[in-house]
């Protein structure tokens, strides 16, 4: 059961609490999320469709992330903050623009 409303923002596939990745810029008022790390990548091609964040959703929490999980540069004022969401564990990236996250995920992420 879909307890928090949260579909994919590439295929619309409901998203567990506990599943799926959760895109968020910071600070800043638009998230996204994904089922899967994959779905990234045409999200971005198709023009990066963005929601809006509820209000009274708290931010994710800062992950003391300086710099860009792509590229290494130290991140800006703005930033894209995307957790994996696995059972109760939650997993943070920075990253400094919309373009080195779709290449991160293209590179297989985490596990490349």
């Amino acid at each position: 059961m879909n307890v928090d409303g949260v579909s994919c923002s590439w295929c619309d596939r409901a998203i567990e609490r506990g599943d799926g990745w959760r895109l968020h810029e910071l600070p800043g008022a638009r998230r996204a999320a994904f089922c899967r790390l994959e779905h990234v990548v045409p999200w971005e091609i198709q023009g990066a469709h963005w929601e809006a964040v509820p209000p009274g959703e708290e931010e994710p929490e800062a992950s003391g992330d300086i710099t860009c999980a792509h590229c290494g540069e130290p991140l800006g004022d703005v930033t894209l903050r995307l957790v994996r969401h696995r059972g109760k564990h939650r997993i943070p990236d920075s990253f400094c623009s919309i373009g080195h996250l779709a290449a991160w995920a293209k590179a297989g992420g985490r596990w490349r």
